[in-house]
């Protein structure tokens, strides 16, 4: 049984997009991403956006929807990625890269870009926030003063491996869901 997701604000609002039924795939609920979306309002137009586990889309999407300049889905399941392209199709958006590629393989490098947006929402308990918050730090992924979105299980503790040069502006919690909304400083 597939689901859907709900693009909720910008040029696609109301769309909804098919989601495949697969273990560990979580969209963002909608309370979520309306409060992470108020909280990018700012500097989402124009934006260079980085989804590094994109599962349903939905945090790329939105961006997308919201005017982003461009969007990056990087998703390990090639099934998953598949679905990802036809929702790309379905809503003609010309701004979306999907990428069906492990985010440690694609991060592990010099970056070729920076971006000035990075969700950070992995599958829950697999512990892979603070390998990506490495790689994207190290590796340059970043413009000077990126905004960092990273959504975790309630129990998640981020002490110790935040970067230095990233500050806190923002975090939430809703059910069992914490999310953060880093500022980066250019070192």
């Amino acid at each position: 049984m597939n689901g859907s997701i709900r693009i909720i604000g910008g040029k696609w609002r109301g769309r909804k997009l098919s989601v495949l039924d697969k273990q560990g795939l979580r969209p963002t609920t909608d309370r979520v991403k309306e409060t992470l979306y108020n909280w990018l309002m700012p500097v989402i137009a124009n934006s260079r956006c980085l989804d590094c586990f994109s599962g349903s889309g939905s945090l790329g999407f939105e961006a997308a929807s919201r005017g982003a300049q461009n969007v990056t889905l990087l998703e390990k399941d090639k099934q998953v990625a598949n679905q990802l392209k036809k929702n790309k199709q379905l809503i003609a958006c010309d701004n979306v890269e999907i990428y069906s590629i492990d985010t440690f393989q694609w991060l592990d490098k010099p970056a070729e870009k920076q971006f000035d947006i990075a969700f950070i929402d992995p599958p829950f308990h697999h512990s892979l926030i603070e390998k990506t918050v490495q790689l994207l730090e190290n590796n340059h992924w970043l413009s000077p003063s990126a905004y960092i979105y990273i959504e975790s299980e309630l129990e998640h503790d981020l002490t110790g491996y935040i970067p230095t040069n990233w500050f806190l502006h923002r975090e939430k919690i809703a059910g069992q869901v914490h999310s953060y909304l880093f500022i980066r400083e250019e070192r």
